[in-house]
């Protein structure tokens, strides 16, 4: 494999579609690569995209996430030089944030600032959205602080809501969104600093 001048690791909680998106993207990159793909669920079937494109992973305990020697030998080791968070459920502690300052981007199910903060994400979002009566919503792609969803925005997308829309129906155009957008929005960020 050619060596990348960037190399990012991938954070992930669950299934891993996002994630997978951003594997194919980047297999055969000529400035990136997936250097490293980390998970705080060792059940989440993100562990077994990883294997299917040879990648390397590591799971992690919550103890072992806020002290930060762990992660940190790994990401080191991995010559990580971005992070990408893709369906990861914990808060970013601020030894990532200040190891990796605007090198961790991160994709959120909603058009920020609307559903945004803690507890929301996956359904719950789309549930939100289909409650409040919202006529659009999308994704937004966004840079990473100690906050949920307050980082600076690099991308909006957005589809239309049809009031006949389940939950589910909101769900899977979101969906599309994000395999559109996350692959390339990352590229151009990491490529035009």
């Amino acid at each position: 494999m050619p060596s990348s001048k960037y190399r990012i690791a991938v954070f992930a909680s669950g299934n891993g579609t996002n994630a997978e998106e951003i594997f194919k993207y980047f297999q055969q990159h000529n400035s990136v690569d997936v250097g490293l793909v980390l998970s705080n669920n060792e059940q989440a079937y993100v562990l077994q995209r990883a294997v299917t494109y040879g990648l390397p992973f590591k799971t992690f305990t919550r103890e072992q996430w806020k002290a930060s020697n762990e992660v940190m030998a790994w990401l080191k080791q991995a010559n990580i030089t971005h992070i990408v968070l893709a369906g990861f459920m914990w808060l970013i502690p601020q030894y990532l944030v200040d190891a990796f300052p605007d090198r961790i981007v991160n994709i959120h199910p909603a058009l920020l600032p609307k559903f945004g903060g803690k507890g929301m994400y996956g359904m719950n979002v789309h549930k939100a959205v289909k409650d409040a009566g919202e006529k659009e919503t999308g994704i937004t792609i966004h840079l990473v602080n100690e906050k949920y969803d307050e980082g600076k925005i690099i991308l909006q997308a957005r589809c239309a809501v049809a009031e006949t829309d389940s939950a589910e129906q909101i769900a899977s155009n979101v969906h599309q969104l994000e395999y559109l957008h996350y692959p390339t929005t990352i590229d151009r960020w990491i490529n035009s600093k």
